[in-house]
């Protein structure tokens, strides 16, 4: 009797190549400009908006946070139900990675499935591909709004 192994196993250049194309996004969306404190705004729809902030740029990486903003709507509410994502900008690989979704930290490449908090066994691809769309709805229909944090 042959036994299938059906457990998810991480495509790593997969996972790279996702990476790539979210850095090439993520620095067009930047215009090429990472300075601590910049904030970037897209407005998609009235009451639709997406936020860059650059918390942290070093030689080898920089560190931004990419979050939805939705207008008119209770803030206590607006903040547990909008998306939030860290990302580490590898500028040696040029690949960018979501290193926090939500509540989730270190999100790592496998999750066994059934677990407490219920991520899927490949969480890591699915919050990438999340931040890819994500970006690419900002270049596609965003209005942009240039700041620095005060």
């Amino acid at each position: 009797m042959t036994r299938h192994n059906n457990a998810y196993r991480p495509n790593l250049p997969d996972l790279m190549d996702l990476c790539a194309v979210n850095y090439m996004l993520a620095l067009k969306l930047l215009a090429n400009r990472e300075e601590v404190g910049e904030v970037r705004e897209f407005s998609i729809a009235d009451k639709l908006h997406y936020v860059i902030s650059v918390n942290e740029v070093t030689r080898y990486t920089s560190l931004i946070t990419i979050e939805q903003k939705q207008l008119n709507v209770d803030e206590k509410l607006a903040e547990m139900l909008a998306p939030k994502m860290i990302i580490r900008l590898y500028h040696d690989a040029q690949a960018a990675e979501v290193v926090s979704s939500q509540a989730i930290r270190n999100i790592k490449p496998k999750y066994h499935y059934p677990n407490d908090v219920m991520l899927l066994p490949d969480e890591k691809l699915q919050v990438n591909a999340f931040l890819k769309e994500w970006l690419q709805v900002c270049l596609a229909h965003g209005q942009t709004k240039v700041s620095l944090a005060s």
